[in-house]
């Protein structure tokens, strides 16, 4: 796993550093965050919502597929994926940690209906739990990103377990359902990792392929191009870690790079089919 490490830590996996918070709005009605399929109310944002938000409309993304290509099971061993097989022109955003908690990105999803999926670290968000329930009201799923962003193979078994298990239990209590999913912090993860998040109850790891910066992605392709299927990296950022951008500007400048090369973002929970049984 030495050559796992040092390229999630090249291409921007998560720092430890902290951010303050703010209030959260209100919540709604907690959306699905077990990997089911979840459908963002209303219409799909309009030409002028992406205006106000200075940017031109995504292409829209295709219906997710009947057949997952993505299939769980409820046991054995915890597969690791980096991208979704699909034909489809289609990547998928993951947003990681939780420490900031800029209202204004509640207001900008709101606008937009761009999905994503939060992989959320207790010490981040125990400050403003009710901050996330807004965008899980979207339809946008809550993973597991352990309880106090580790590097969990330098960790032992009990302690890898003690990570996973204690964010498993806090996530499920405070969004209503049980992550699917879990994100090694840094992308650090080894044999240990795999029996811990197994034990702990989400049932795939989960890496990526891009991760955004501040105006910019870091890719691990030599060409720098997406390619359909893509996991993106990116994270609940603000002015103290992006360099005096805000997160909303952050996400924005992810969108065009997005829209530059012509692709739609597409829920990864729909991608995905969640052990039966």
């Amino acid at each position: 796993m030495t050559g796992t490490v040092a390229v999630a830590l090249a291409v921007g996996g998560c720092d430890a550093g902290g951010g303050k918070g703010h209030a959260g709005a209100a919540a709604s009605r907690p959306a699905p965050s077990d990997g089911t399929t979840s459908t963002a109310p209303g219409r799909s944002a309009t030409a002028a919502a992406w205006r106000r938000w200075g940017l031109a409309p995504l292409p829209a993304a295709p219906r997710p597929p009947v057949d997952k290509p993505v299939k769980l099971s409820a046991t054995g061993p915890v597969p690791v994926f980096t991208h979704i097989p699909t034909a489809q022109k289609v990547v998928f955003i993951t947003v990681d940690d939780g420490q900031e908690k800029d209202p204004e990105f509640i207001r900008m999803m709101r606008d937009l209906r761009v999905p994503i999926t939060m992989f959320l670290m207790n010490d981040a968000v125990k400050s403003d739990y009710a901050y996330f329930k807004p965008l899980q009201a979207l339809g946008d799923h809550v993973q597991n990103h352990t309880l106090h962003h580790p590097v969990m193979n330098t960790l032992p078994l009990a302690r890898q377990k003690e990570e996973v298990c204690g964010d498993q239990k806090i996530l499920t209590r405070e969004y209503g359902t049980a992550p699917l999913l879990f994100r090694p912090p840094y992308g650090a993860y080894n044999s240990d990792t795999k029996v811990a998040v197994g034990e702990c109850g989400p049932r795939a790891i989960v890496w990526w392929r891009e991760s955004m910066q501040i105006r910019n992605m870091q890719y691990q392709s030599a060409d720098k191009k997406l390619r359909p299927g893509d996991i993106i990296l990116a994270h609940f950022r603000g002015p103290s870690e992006l360099k005096g951008t805000t997160m909303t500007h952050m996400f924005a400048n992810l969108l065009r790079r997005i829209h530059e090369q012509g692709f739609a973002v597409a829920r990864l929970e729909d991608y995905v089919q969640p052990p039966t049984g």
